[in-house]
């Protein structure tokens, strides 16, 4: 638990640091955000705001996930739990979810620059979006599914996905081809990258909610590696364990992505100084995505980020709605633009979302622990 908590430390301490540099650089390279002449008009005195903050946090978490394999390596034996397998260099689960963060996220990057040198607010086409997403899930989905490393024992999955639907565990009444499973990979990070980045639209909305989540993986990681099937020989639980590949990296990862998010939010709340852009909102939607399937709770990520499925689906309805009967059924979409145009303060709509946030976090982890207390209790 102590690499975890100085990775959320130092990934925190950089982003706190470095997103203020960051923004002030972006603005004398005129790297301001532009504004769709068709949202909510209370948006136009953001014009100028500087985008690609997302930039700072990859960044700051890739090295606080290095930072957090030095400490492992650096504890002791005993200190370190050497009673449950630990990671002693970057595992197949880091490079997969590391992987994805910074691709997705370079994806977002390409469309923030696009934006940023037309001086207009359409990036890249969204086919074109959806196609890198997918060529960026499909690299990583095939590592995922076919890689099989080297392992210290073999109770535990040697690939990071398996070919099964999951909740809590694999559901092996629900087997997929590994074909089957790649294709669910595909899924899973299109939907999540697309679902982080339609809740980014309001100062703090998105960075706050997928935080939550986040801190969500983290225990359910280091709950996973505490009764691990992988541990020397027996988990906590003699009755119940989690046959995860690496579960601590898992914690980690979200421990730091997570430290990261808690530093960029202080400059990206109401009101903001730097925007995440489509490089910060597509690489968590990416990792969010890619935490579900390493630990193996595929089906709990709907209820763990219970705010995305709600805002993804006011647009599929507002779209669906116009083109079979020619009327809206928001004022306007995402959700939250529809609030906005209601006459809810910016703030107001921030806060009551993160409590629906919240509430799909507390509901996913009860189902969570749930399940462990069912069957090992």
């Amino acid at each position: 638990m102590r690499a975890v908590i100085i990775a959320a430390f130092v990934a925190f301490a950089l982003t706190m640091a470095l997103t203020p540099v960051a923004a002030k650089a972006f603005r004398r390279l005129k790297a301001g955000q532009p504004i769709r002449t068709d949202g909510p008009q209370t948006h136009l005195v953001k014009a100028g705001t500087p985008s690609m903050g997302g930039v700072v946090f990859i960044v700051t978490t890739v090295l606080a996930y290095i930072a957090g394999h030095l400490v492992l390596m650096a504890l002791p034996g005993a200190e370190a739990g050497i009673q449950f397998h630990r990671p002693t260099g970057f595992t197949a689960t880091g490079i997969v979810l590391i992987g994805l963060f910074v691709a997705c996220g370079f994806v977002g990057f390409i469309d923030d620059w696009l934006k940023i040198r037309r001086k207009h607010s359409g990036g890249i086409s969204g086919k074109m979006k959806i196609l890198g997403l997918t060529i960026a899930a499909t690299i990583f989905g095939f590592i995922a599914v076919y890689y099989t490393g080297s392992i210290e024992t073999d109770e535990i999955s040697e690939t990071v996905a398996t070919p099964y639907i999951s909740f809590t565990q694999d559901i092996t009444w629900l087997p997929l081809t590994k074909i089957g499973a790649v294709i669910l990979f595909v899924f899973i990070v299109n939907a999540t990258a697309n679902g982080v980045n339609l809740a980014d639209g309001l100062d703090g909305l998105a960075t706050g909610a997928v935080m939550m989540s986040f801190l969500a993986y983290l225990i359910i990681g280091f709950w996973q590696y505490r009764h691990w099937c992988g541990g020397a020989g027996e988990s906590l639980s003699p009755n119940y364990c989690y046959d995860v590949r690496d579960p601590l990296e898992i914690a980690l990862i979200a421990g730091a992505a997570a430290g990261a998010m808690f530093g960029f939010l202080w400059w990206n709340t109401y009101p903001a100084r730097i925007f995440m852009g489509d490089s910060g909102a597509l690489g968590l939607g990416g990792l969010l995505g890619g935490l579900a399937l390493a630990s193996k709770t595929v089906m709990l990520l709907p209820i763990i980020g219970a705010l995305f499925v709600i805002i993804t689906f006011s647009v599929m309805i507002q779209v669906t709605s116009f083109k079979l009967t020619g009327r809206r059924v928001f004022r306007m979409s995402p959700l939250q633009h529809h609030f906005e145009l209601a006459g809810w303060s910016e703030v107001t709509i921030v806060v009551r979302f993160w409590i629906i946030a919240g509430i799909g976090v507390a509901i996913g982890l009860g189902f969570f622990f749930a399940d462990f207390l069912r069957i090992a209790g």
